[in-house]
C-alpha cells in the first residue's frame, strides 16, 4: 500500500511540474462567456479576463471550440465614428497583469457555428499559447448587446 501511495504522490508531483500544468497555474481565465446570438446572426464571440501570474509576457496565438468551424483572435479599432473588427495574430497577456477580452475590444471571434448559441448554453474553448501549451475553459452563453453596436467586420 505504501508503495502505491508513493507512486501516486510522485506522479502527481511530476504532473504539477509539467509544462501543461504550468499553463493552468500561470494563466487563470476569469468570468468567461460567449455572446448569445441575435436573430439572424451568423457569428458569436467569447469574452474572458486572463490573469497572467508569471514573470513573462505570454501570447495567445490561437483558439478553438467544437461550437465553431472557424475561430479567430480579434481586436476592434475606431475608424471615424465606426468601430471595425480586425483579425490579429496574437493577444499578449502581460506578465503579472490581467488582460480583459470584452465587447468593443479584444475578443475571440466564432464563425461557422455548428448550432445557434442560446442563452443558458455552455461551450468549451481552448486557447493555444506561443510556447505550444493549450488551456481549456467553459464559457456560458449570455445575452450581450452593449459595446457590439456599429461594428463592421474586416
Amino acid at each position: 500500500m505504501k508503495v502505491k501511495h508513493a507512486i501516486k504522490t510522485l506522479a502527481l508531483g511530476a504532473l504539477l511540474l509539467s509544462p501543461i500544468a504550468q499553463a493552468n497555474v500561470d494563466i487563470m481565465p476569469h468570468g468567461p462567456y460567449a455572446r448569445a446570438m441575435a436573430p439572424g446572426a451568423v457569428t458569436s464571440a467569447v469574452f474572458v479576463t486572463f490573469a497572467n501570474r508569471s514573470q513573462e509576457n505570454i501570447n495567445i496565438i490561437g483558439a478553438e471550440t467544437p461550437a465553431a468551424g472557424k475561430v479567430e483572435l480579434h481586436d476592434v479599432i475606431k475608424d471615424g465614428d465606426v468601430m471595425k473588427m480586425r483579425q490579429i495574430e496574437r493577444i499578449t497577456l502581460t506578465a503579472n497583469e490581467t488582460t480583459e477580452l470584452k465587447p468593443g475590444s479584444l475578443h475571440i471571434m466564432l464563425f461557422d457555428l455548428t448550432k445557434p448559441l442560446n442563452e443558458g448554453d455552455e461551450i468549451e474553448v481552448t486557447v493555444t499559447y506561443d510556447n505550444g501549451q493549450k488551456q481549456s475553459f467553459k464559457a456560458p452563453v449570455k445575452k450581450v448587446m452593449a459595446g457590439m453596436k456599429k461594428h463592421t467586420h474586416h
